[in-house]
This record gives structure tokens, C-alpha cells and sequence, in this order.
């Protein structure tokens, strides 16, 4: 028995090199919480295909590429389907990775529990129309969107992304330098940590009237209302991780030849990374929710104006369609930020939980 389990242990690491050995009982689980993993979305499945059509509810086919015709159930079930795919491939990639492995497993429970909400409410919501109409649409519905204007969609999802990178790399960059200032001089700080202070704290939609009339177009004064909500929460963190380096540190680099612009790139910012990020995820929610309410409230374009108009025509399946993709977009962006993070203030790893 302990050669047979040698042979399966050298089997294993010829194909996993560097991984740990993991035995038949651990792979099995893994197996079984992998198809847990899924099976909400395939019980989602069955539902829409199985569950009767009670409520009178109008399924309309249509073309998608001048190919295929669709209904909004079937485009649906795709949609299922393809979530079913992408999640069994990274539990089958996680399986060879074991810095993945265990986040995959702490998601199980939740994956499971959306499927069988998903299918909850394609219940009340397609099947039987319990929910109140048309506010609360269920899930095929919501599909149909994209089925019916989807390159439309599109479209006013490249006019917020093309203004929310305008506007927050703008604040961010803005942002960084004015804190590197403040915290580094200190007749900067006296006459402008005042102003920084105040001006945090005023909405930056309260500032939109000024920006229409002073701004030369819709887009112009909504990339500036970005800027200024990206602008405190780097500006103030950024700041405060300039002004709270060690003075150790300064003395240290100090005494063996280092001059201002060492002191400040080279000690005093790589000090503030960690404050800086935190003010970079911070300024996305605040430049998202600003993003919105200035192209709900006068852009040509954008999800915002997508909203607002499907609301005016009560268009609600439309509205949860847009909220979806801002949904998907701002976990992207958050995301992105994570990655940058990590890999730059990887010195961290091992240091802070």
C-alpha cells in the first residue's frame, strides 16, 4: 500500500510540480464543492425550462448578428449556462493553483446561494408575476435588454467609460500631486489644506450649475465634477501618508547623501503608497456615484442618461439591464485597483492581514 501511495504521490507531482500532495479524500471534496459551486446556477436552469409559464407574459424572439433568433428565456438560459462554464473552468483551474485554491472554496456558498436566488426569482418575477409590475422585472426580462438594444447599451457604456477615465485619472494624478505638496511644504499646507478641507466636504454635484455655465460642454463640466470628488480623499490620504513618514527615515537617508528630491520620491511617497491606494479606492466610489448623476442630470450619453431614459418610458427591466453593467464596470475598475495595489506595495505580503 505505501509504494501504490508513493507511485500516486510521484504521478502527481510529475504533473503539479512545487504543489503539495493532496489526497484522494481532499481531491473528492474539492470535486463535490466545485459542482456546489454551480449547481445554483443549473437549478436556475431547470427552472426557466422546466417550471410552467403561468403568468400571461409575451416571449418575443429576435435576431442577434442576422444568425440566430433568440427569446429573452432562451438568451437567458445562455447566459446560465455560460456562468456554469466560467466557474467550473476556474474551479478546474484552481485545483493546480493552491494560491487560488482556497479563495475559490470561501465562494462556494455564495455562488450557490445567487443561482438559487436567481431562480427564486425568475418564479416570482417571469413564471408567476408576483412581484409588482414593471418595477421589479424578473431575470429574462432583464436580458432582453441587450437583445433588443444591446449595441445601444454598448455605446452609452464606452460614453461613461471614456468620462469616468477622463475624470479620475485626472483627480487622481490632481489629487497625489497636491497632496505630495502639503504634506512635504509647509506654507503650502497653510493656505491650501484650508481650502482642501472645505471644499471636501461640499457634494460635487453642488457645483454642477457653475460648471455648466462655465465649462465649455456637458462633457468638459462632468469630467470636472469627477475630478473634484477624486480630488479630496487622494489629496487628504495622500497628504497625511506624506506628513506622517518617520522622521528616522529622513535622517537615515540623510546621512548618506540624500538631497530633497530623494527625500520626497525615494522615502516620503513610497510611505504614503498605502494611504494612497485607500484614497484611490475611495475616490472610485465617490467619481462612480458623481459619474452617474452628472449624465442623469445633462450628458448626451452615458448609463446615467440610459437610466433616466428608460425611467421616463417606465422601462424598469432597461434600468436593472444599466444598473447590471455599472455593477460589473465599477467591480472591474475595483479590481484593476487591487491588482496595481498588490503588485506595487507587494513589500506587504507577510506584514499586514
Amino acid at each position: 500500500m505505501n509504494q501504490v501511495s508513493e507511485f500516486k504521490h510521484s504521478k502527481l507531482h510529475r504533473f503539479l510540480p512545487g504543489q503539495p500532495v493532496r489526497s484522494f479524500t481532499e481531491d473528492r471534496k474539492y470535486f463535490v464543492l466545485t459542482l456546489v459551486s454551480v449547481a445554483g446556477f443549473f437549478a436556475a436552469v431547470l427552472v426557466n425550462l422546466l417550471f410552467p409559464q403561468i403568468a400571461a407574459v409575451e416571449m418575443k424572439s429576435y435576431t442577434v448578428s442576422n444568425m440566430v433568433s433568440l427569446t429573452a428565456d432562451q438568451a437567458y438560459r445562455l447566459v446560465l449556462t455560460g456562468l456554469i462554464i466560467l466557474y467550473g473552468a476556474i474551479g478546474i483551474y484552481s485545483y493546480f493553483r493552491e494560491d487560488f485554491r482556497e479563495k475559490f472554496l470561501s465562494r462556494v456558498p455564495f455562488r450557490f446561494t445567487v443561482g438559487v436566488l436567481l431562480a427564486l426569482w425568475d418564479i416570482l418575477g417571469t413564471k408567476l408575476l408576483l412581484l409588482p409590475q414593471p418595477f421589479f422585472p424578473g431575470p429574462s426580462k432583464i436580458v432582453e435588454s441587450f437583445l433588443l438594444e444591446g449595441g445601444y447599451i454598448f455605446q452609452n457604456t464606452l460614453y461613461s467609460l471614456r468620462l469616468f477615465t477622463v475624470g479620475f485619472l485626472s483627480g487622481v494624478v490632481f489629487g497625489v500631486g497636491t497632496g505630495i505638496l502639503i504634506g512635504w511644504f509647509p506654507k503650502v499646507y497653510y493656505w491650501v489644506y484650508p481650502v482642501l478641507k472645505i471644499t471636501g466636504v461640499i457634494p460635487a454635484v453642488a457645483w454642477m450649475p457653475f460648471a455648466l455655465t462655465l465649462l465649455p460642454d456637458p462633457f468638459t463640466a462632468a469630467a470636472f465634477l469627477i475630478v473634484i470628488c477624486a480630488w479630496f480623499p487622494v489629496a487628504f490620504l495622500t497628504a497625511q501618508g506624506i506628513a506622517s513618514t518617520p522622521k528616522i527615515h529622513f535622517e537615515v537617508a540623510r546621512t548618506l547623501g540624500a538631497k530633497t528630491p530623494y527625500l520626497v520620491f525615494h522615502v516620503a511617497i513610497p510611505h504614503a503608497m498605502p494611504q494612497i491606494f485607500t484614497g484611490i479606492s475611495t475616490a472610485n466610489g465617490f467619481a462612480f456615484t458623481t459619474l452617474v448623476m452628472s449624465e442623469m442630470m445633462g450628458q448626451p450619453g452615458g448609463l446615467g442618461y440610459y437610466i433616466n431614459a428608460s425611467k421616463v418610458w417606465s422601462a424598469y427591466y432597461k434600468v436593472f439591464a444599466a444598473i447590471f453593467v455599472m455593477a460589473v464596470l465599477f467591480s472591474a475598475i475595483m479590481k484593476g485597483i487591487g491588482i496595481i495595489q498588490n503588485r506595487v506595495l507587494r513589500w506587504q505580503r507577510g506584514l499586514v492581514k
